[in-house]
């Protein structure tokens, strides 16, 4: 019996958190009028966002993408269709290691600063002192971080991806010998605008909103102590980290399924 009070105690909490996180939602998305008076609010969020993580997009996606230029060509080379290893690189960033591989790089670092900073407002009770001025802290503070989380991951994924694209070309045409005019013409016969970019626009937008609305809320609903802004923020890398890989999974089955 105490083993299944516990396990109802937890599911309790669980039901809990997931209630005062759609709530939080809803007031977020309720102050996104105020922005429109306030543009700056959203500027200066989207350049914490989204400019600050430039260098380990570029750096990772470029990487990423001389990687699989190189096991592609081993394994393409033994059928004989060296060719297509443009088609490869490209369908492989923009489908899924893309917005993937990016969604996990935008949670470990801005994720993780945006609940470290919130929980840090809490801790040290400036939203509180916000709602004494009878300022909402919540559509003063967090909406701005959400609608640049929601900005900057699109755009952080395509970077990835272009920049992919370049690190196979300087891979397999440059060290490998594969001939440029296949690469590129390959790569454009092939990659579907519909099917494929805009499918990966869309897992990206997707990852992004989720990724912001974890982190923000780990943030906000944290314990207000050291101990539990560090603990606020581990928990926003590993949910943050499950979420992509179980939606990357439902989002490929609803949009490449039979």
């Amino acid at each position: 019996m105490e083993q299944l009070a516990r396990l109802g105690r937890i599911g309790i909490c669980t039901l809990e958190r997931l209630g005062r996180g759609h709530v939080l939602l809803l007031h977020m998305l309720s102050g996104l009028t105020a922005l429109v008076i306030r543009p700056r609010l959203l500027i200066a969020q989207i350049h914490y966002v989204g400019v600050l993580s430039l260098l380990i997009i570029t750096v990772s996606g470029l990487f990423v993408g001389m990687v699989l230029a190189l096991q592609g060509y081993y394994i393409l080379s033994q059928f004989g269709a060296e060719e297509t290893l443009g088609v490869m690189v490209a369908a492989s960033l923009v489908r899924e290691l893309g917005p993937v591989v990016t969604g996990l790089l935008f949670a470990g670092r801005a994720g993780s600063a945006l609940t470290a900073e919130i929980g840090l407002m809490k801790a040290t009770e400036q939203l509180s002192g916000l709602e004494m001025m009878a300022i909402d802290p919540i559509k003063r503070i967090l909406t701005p971080r959400f609608m640049a989380g929601l900005i900057s991951m699109p755009l952080l994924a395509a970077l990835f991806s272009a920049i992919g694209v370049i690190g196979g070309h300087f891979i397999g045409v440059e060290l490998l010998g594969v001939d440029e005019g296949a690469y590129w013409s390959q790569m454009q016969s092939k990659i579907d605008l519909h099917e494929d970019i805009f499918n990966g626009v869309i897992k990206s937008m997707v990852f992004g909103f989720i990724c912001t609305w974890i982190a923000l809320f780990q943030g906000h609903d944290c314990v207000p102590t050291s101990e539990g802004v560090s603990r606020a923020t581990t928990r926003t890398v590993v949910h943050s980290a499950l979420a992509i890989l179980c939606l990357d999974f439902v989002l490929t089955a609803l949009m490449f399924g039979e």
